[in-house]
C-alpha cells in the first residue's frame, strides 16, 4: 500500500553533486516525518537528515557538515536530498524513509528499496 521510490543515484567523481528524489504513494508525507538514509556494504545505517513536520524541524547526520541539503516538494508527495562536494565515503544505497508520525525522533516504519551513490574517480 505504502511505496516509496528512489531516484536519482549514480557515479560521481568526488567534489560533485547528486540530487536524489523520492516520490510517495499511499502515504501522507506532508503529515509525517520522512528523510533519508544510508547504508554502506557492511557498515550500519546512518541516518543523512529528516525534516519534521510537527514542528518542522530539518536534521542531518553529523557527517553532512552542510554540505547536503533535504527538502519537501511543493506537492508534498516528493522529497529531495541535494548532495554537493561528494567525498568517496559517502558511496552508500540511500534510502527514503518514515515513521508513522510526524516526529523524526521515531523509528521509520516506511522504507524505500533505495538508490545505489558512488562516488569515486
Amino acid at each position: 500500500q505504502v511505496q516509496f521510490v528512489e531516484s536519482g543515484g549514480g557515479l560521481v567523481q568526488p567534489g560533485g553533486s547528486l540530487r536524489l528524489s523520492c516520490v510517495v504513494s499511499g502515504f501522507t508525507s506532508e503529515r509525517h516525518a520522512i528523510g533519508w538514509f544510508r547504508q554502506a556494504p557492511g557498515k550500519e545505517r546512518e541516518r543523512v537528515a529528516c525534516i519534521s513536520s510537527s514542528p518542522g524541524s530539518t536534521y542531518y547526520g553529523d557527517f553532512v557538515k552542510g554540505r547536503f541539503t533535504a527538502t519537501r516538494g511543493n506537492a508534498k508527495h516528493t522529497v529531495y536530498l541535494q548532495m554537493n562536494s561528494l567525498k568517496p565515503e559517502d558511496t552508500a544505497v540511500y534510502y527514503c524513509a518514515a515513521p508513522n508520525s510526524s516526529s523524526c525522533h521515531d523509528a521509520c516504519d516506511y522504507w524505500g528499496q533505495g538508490t545505489q551513490v558512488t562516488v569515486s574517480s
